[in-house]
């Protein structure tokens, strides 16, 4: 084989993953390169083995045959674990001992986009390394072999190894909206061993999102599942994203349980056994998070945005727990130290079974606070990174008294009445912005405060 350069899309390489529209930005040919720098990689460090999975999207078969080609090509084994959520794919890794893991998917991505997760056994692979596969590509700079693919089917050893440790002495009735996709079948596998009744939506694996979209941190694709809950009378409803590495969660009376506060639910419980431990979780997410952490005898730890960070923090400090609003949860104590929607559910049921109360009275002693929700927008790519110093500097020559500014991941500003942040994206021409209040006037002030910044940054305010 030759040792051809191949130049990729500069837009497809992220922070956290490779992800494009298919056949446009990303195509088979980009797949099949990135399995042979990802591989060249692995090579030059002594890894022999990468396990790979793939997601249900019509593409994903093809994708991921053209990795595998890409990664034998430098002399790579491969292990095929075939069609599962991410979280799978992970598993395997972790638990046979193979050096590294792809997972092809568009996770929550809308129907065109697909993608490559790559992982190491060691830790996340994210941000400069994913630069580096493209300089290695833009060379041609390819190690070369001959290595095997053989087919490994890991889903009844996945299945096993969520409900080890599942420990509810209560039966409890449950609503399961997998949104169509990649973990229907895992899904199916789990509820027939766990006990209790169990009510399954769109669990067919279906790349078209028929139903609605598969990202259960925007209150509309949890519709379905509240109307269930309600319907059968359940104790709790779970969601998916596309890929199963997020999760979203209603209470039995339909209210939904934002991400953040599942957080202080599961620091709760793995404060009793890690007392003092760290807790990460990322600037997004709630006050209320982090003084229920330090509350609880834990180090809460506000960190960059983004699951690859939050799991390297976890390594670098050893934290048994870490997550982020968008519902990417992981769990180092009892697990691997890696986000999986389905092990969160166990962990979620069990604390819920073993209360024997309502999810709802679980949390009903965190502050009552007034939320806006995550808010995104476009901002041109040439101002994208000046607003966050800006605002900065503003405010630091305003020298405004009890007001403290968190600058490690955009700017989040916190005064007596609450916080806001503006962030921008990592991977898109976006700013986000949140605020959250005491109360409903508070509120009111703290988005005036973000609309007089951006005004002054020459932004118009989305609100």
């Amino acid at each position: 084989m030759k040792n051809t350069p191949h130049t990729f899309d500069p837009s497809i390489l992220r922070e956290y993953d490779i992800r494009g529209t298919i056949g446009n930005t990303l195509k088979e040919i980009d797949c099949y390169n990135v399995g042979r720098a990802f591989g060249t990689m692995l090579k030059r460090k002594g890894s022999k083995t990468v396990v790979v999975g793939f997601d249900g999207r019509e593409s994903s078969p093809t994708f991921s045959n053209e990795v595998i080609r890409g990664l034998n090509d430098c002399g790579l084994d491969v292990e095929n674990i075939g069609v599962g959520p991410t979280p799978m794919v992970y598993f395997a890794m972790k638990s046979r001992g193979i050096d590294a893991a792809i997972a092809v998917t568009g996770s929550h991505s809308p129907v065109n986009y697909n993608g490559i997760k790559m992982a190491l056994k060691s830790g996340p692979f994210y941000g400069e390394s994913i630069q580096e596969v493209g300089r290695i590509a833009a060379a041609g700079d390819y190690e070369q072999g001959s290595g095997k693919a053989v087919k490994v089917d890991v889903r009844d050893a996945y299945v096993d190894r969520l409900l080890q440790d599942y420990t509810g002495p209560k039966d409890l009735t449950v609503a399961w909206d997998n949104g169509n996709g990649a973990a229907g079948e895992i899904l199916r596998m789990l509820v027939k061993k766990l006990p209790g009744k169990h009510y399954l939506l769109y669990d067919e694996i279906d790349a078209t999102f028929p139903h609605h979209h598969p990202d259960p941190t925007v209150a509309k694709n949890l519709v379905d599942l509240q109307k269930a809950v309600l319907e059968h009378k359940c104790d709790i409803g779970i969601g998916f994203d596309g890929d199963a590495d997020r999760i979203g969660a209603v209470a039995a009376d339909g209210t939904i349980i934002w991400a953040d506060i599942l957080m202080a639910l599961y620091a709760a419980e793995v404060l009793k056994t890690h007392p003092g431990a760290p807790i990460i979780a990322d600037i997004k997410c709630s006050r209320v998070l982090f003084d229920e952490i330090a509350r609880l005898g834990g180090k809460p730890i506000m960190w960059i945005t983004g699951h690859s960070l939050i799991k390297a923090k976890m390594l670098e400090t050893k934290s048994p727990l870490g997550g982020e609003l968008a519902g990417h949860i992981c769990f180092a104590d009892h697990y691997y130290g890696f986000d999986d929607a389905p092990y969160c559910a166990i962990r979620l049921l069990n604390i819920l079974s073993h209360s024997g109360k309502p999810l709802s009275s679980l949390v009903s002693h965190l502050p009552k606070t007034h939320n806006t929700p995550e808010v995104r927008f476009h901002v041109p790519a040439t101002v994208k990174f000046k607003i966050v110093p800006e605002i900065k500097k503003r405010l630091q020559s305003a020298n405004t008294k009890d007001v403290t500014i968190n600058d490690i991941d955009g700017v989040r500003v916190t005064t007596p009445e609450g916080w806001w942040l503006i962030r921008p994206s990592n991977t898109e021409d976006v700013l986000t912005i949140r605020a959250e209040g005491f109360t409903p006037e508070g509120l009111e002030h703290l988005k005036g405060q973000m609309i007089e910044q951006l005004k002054a940054s020459g932004i118009a305010s989305p609100f």
